[in-house]
């Protein structure tokens, strides 16, 4: 009997079995097309086998090829996490591993109060390599109750990104 009701091609049946039960009080006519095209092609936008986001996955047979979607993360996974890790003690106003961009909030210690300052990262590539890093940062002083913009030294810059490295390198040789 649960055989023959899967194969059931009432229309309220195909609408169920196709998981797409939300058109139906809208127009019949526009469910049973919609459900009739996920059923065709396996599924939904995506097929059967969904969607899979394979982000830190570094040892995984390159000739692996699976049904379902997959998307490597763009960016150097070692660069992305020796970045978090290096500035962890700074507040995190936004981080796009896909875009690879870190933003951090502003920052002081409790030693200089009269300065704050935060940083943008960027990764760029799936190498680790030094072109595939760029850090800005921001400085300010609070002069006559507002904050001032200061003149960032790029030496600041370099050594932030050299620490990344060497803690992207250590997370590499870590991890082999």
């Amino acid at each position: 009997m649960k055989e023959l009701w899967s194969k059931a091609q009432t229309r309220q049946a195909i609408i169920d079995r196709s998981g797409t039960p939300f058109n139906s009080g809208v127009d019949p006519e526009v469910a049973l097309r919609d459900a009739e095209n996920r059923l065709a092609s396996g599924g939904g936008l995506f097929g059967k086998g969904g969607l899979s986001l394979d982000f830190f996955d570094d040892k995984k047979n390159k000739n692996e090829t699976k049904k379902s979607l997959t998307a490597n993360m763009p960016i150097n996974v070692f660069l992305w996490r020796g970045a978090l890790e290096t500035i962890d003690f700074m507040p995190l106003s936004s981080a796009d591993p896909i875009g690879g961009i870190i933003i951090t909030d502003w920052y002081s210690t409790t030693d200089n109060e009269e300065e704050r300052c935060k940083l943008n990262i960027f990764i760029t590539g799936q190498n680790l390599k030094t072109e595939n890093l760029k850090v800005t940062s921001f400085c300010q002083s609070f002069k006559n109750q507002i904050w001032v913009n200061k003149t960032t030294d790029k030496n600041n810059n370099i050594k932030i990104e050299n620490a990344i490295l060497n803690k992207a390198k250590k997370l590499k040789l870590q991890s082999s």
